[in-house]
């Protein structure tokens, strides 16, 4: 096997992956470095779907499938109707970004774009299935094995769903409003809802949620989907046209404890899944665009990512829901009623003051709460 060099090498076409190349690629200084993309997969099929909330236009809205500008929270007793202005909320599919990815990628000709398995990485080297590589630097999104052995000094839930993209023959969605939580439905005693979000006044995704640490037969999570469907949408004719599945690690695992001297984590990899939410794609963006800056800066890519107030508040989420995982709605009940959605935005992006975090914090004041704050903070 012989060894190939580059500049860069990027473990992982992801949304972490290809959203940092991305940023590489549009920046001058990148121009004359040679970059690798190492992935297993051709990445060419929609193998998930990534939403997120931001203001104005941007880039993203060319890609994607639909947006809101109304949203809906729901649980037995309260229905809860709220505007996102200035906001809105987007869905982007992944076959759409992995296109638009590739289209940019082709007009790169420092990039080189390898399907191959990464079987071991040694400081600069890379080992892959039948090919050695060498690079400066290596971005890699491989999660850390030690994140996979339990230990007591960190928290750990996964967020696991189904859904159905369902079409029905007459309109029965009103595709200007989609429901971000409904907690009518339930597994157990867990934190578990449905969330819909509405393409067309015929088409949508329906999903089944939970944010425990228990994952589901696979027909279990059929069995809410169909139940949920016939209970709460009233739909008895419908068609099933796609199916997603998947799991997030939600986690206060220090994963920023990862990175070495020629070598950053990415993605998951690197803490870049908000722990208390589960979202990413907008962090991806985020996080990319300040590597770029650090590395144009001669500072390492990953200064400044890991924001120890925010990894705080996730760190008391988890704590609660490990111990508490009934307490689930009603923390989410809280954290909808109490504060406008403007402010629970800001605060999960990491855009908030001190001020708006605490009235989100407050807002969710339970004896559980502020016993693991003290945890937390004394630990």
């Amino acid at each position: 096997m012989h060894q190939k060099q580059y500049d860069y090498a990027i473990i992982g076409a992801g949304a972490a992956g290809l959203q940092l190349l991305l940023k590489m690629i549009r920046d001058p200084f990148f121009k004359e470095k040679s970059i690798l993309v190492l992935d297993k997969d051709e990445k060419s099929t929609n193998d998930r779907t990534w939403c997120f909330w931001e203001q104005g236009e941007t880039m993203w809205d060319q890609l994607a499938t639909k947006t809101w500008g109304q949203g809906l929270f729901i649980n037995l007793e309260q229905t809860i109707d709220f505007d996102l202005e200035p906001y809105r909320y987007k869905m982007v599919r992944s076959a759409n970004f992995y296109s638009h990815a590739k289209g940019e990628l082709a007009k790169a000709e420092n990039v080189k774009w390898v399907k191959d398995e990464v079987v071991e990485v040694n400081d600069q080297d890379i080992k892959g299935s039948s090919v050695n590589y060498h690079a400066d630097h290596i971005f890699d999104s491989r999660i850390p094995p030690a994140f996979h052995v339990k230990q007591d000094d960190y928290h750990s839930l996964i967020q696991h769903f189904k859904g159905w993209f369902v079409k029905t023959k007459k309109p029965t969605f009103d595709p200007e409003t989609f429901t971000m939580m409904d907690y009518r439905l339930k597994w157990q005693d867990s934190t578990s809802f449905t969330y819909v979000l509405p393409i067309s006044e015929t088409e949508a995704l329906v999903e089944f949620t939970l944010f425990n640490d228990q994952l589901l037969m696979d027909d279990e999570y059929d069995k809410f989907l169909r139940r949920y469907i016939a209970t709460y949408l009233n739909l008895f004719e419908y068609k099933v046209e796609e199916v997603e599945q998947g799991l997030i690690p939600m986690s206060d695992f220090p994963f920023h404890k990862y990175h070495e001297k020629h070598l950053t984590k990415i993605g998951t990899a690197g803490g870049w899944v908000r722990p208390s939410s589960g979202y990413s794609f907008k962090n991806a963006d985020r996080y990319s665009t300040m590597m770029v800056e650090n590395i144009k800066k001669g500072k390492r890519p990953e200064k400044g990512i890991a924001n120890s107030r925010f990894r705080m508040y996730d760190s008391i989420f988890l704590n609660v829901l490990s111990s508490r995982n009934d307490l689930g709605e009603e923390i989410f009940t809280r954290l909808y009623t109490k504060p406008d959605i403007q402010s629970v935005f800001r605060f999960l992006d990491e855009e908030s003051s001190l001020t708006e975090d605490m009235k989100v914090m407050f807002s969710l004041n339970r004896p559980q709460f502020w016993k693991a704050f003290m945890n937390t903070l004394f630990k």
